[in-house]
């Protein structure tokens, strides 16, 4: 079975949630994933929860403790985007998964710690039968050519702006 590029992406809430559920789908059918985090260290209910699929989902976090604010620590975040990136290399280059999801890895480009022809070779190094699915804001239109469904999730209203924090469970 061909493997396709898929990418959520948009300013709005559920664009890791949704390539979580893919990930759940495809365990139910005995499919192994690996979901590669790009700045996201800490820890979420996501990860305690994918500890019931590890013979089939791995979950490997490449992130600091904290949010990355740009101009604040780039060098300790960049290192981490590095190692991420270098991981999804080795694994898009290898048959061992059915799913490879480079999560917020887009958000890595738009904040220029990783290029445009990073993702460009990531896509190429694929194995033909496996699954790429790119998550994160700003996407760039180049990338369109090389991506084979586009999901925007755009946010219309949002209790973040109201003051509310994220919630444990919810939103981490």
């Amino acid at each position: 079975m061909k493997g396709f590029v898929q990418c959520y992406t948009g300013n709005g809430k559920g664009k890791t949630t949704a390539a979580i559920g893919l990930a759940i789908r495809a365990a139910g059918w005995g499919k192994h994933t690996i979901i590669i985090q790009f700045l996201k260290g800490q820890k979420s209910g996501e990860h305690i929860a994918l500890k019931r699929f590890n013979d089939l989902i791995t979950i490997e976090s490449y992130g600091s403790k904290h949010f990355y604010i740009p101009g604040n620590d780039d060098t300790q975040h960049k290192t981490l985007v590095d190692k991420a990136y270098k991981r999804c290399m080795e694994v898009c280059g290898d048959s061992s998964y059915d799913i490879i999801i480079a999560d917020e890895i887009l958000t890595a480009l738009h904040y220029k710690l990783i290029t445009i022809n990073d993702i460009i070779a990531l896509i190429t190094a694929k194995q033909s039968e496996a699954e790429l699915i790119l998550t994160g804001r700003g996407l760039p239109k180049k990338l369109h050519a090389y991506c084979d469904l586009i999901t925007e999730m755009k946010e219309i209203k949002h209790y973040y702006h109201n003051g509310t924090k994220s919630r444990k469970g919810i939103e981490f």
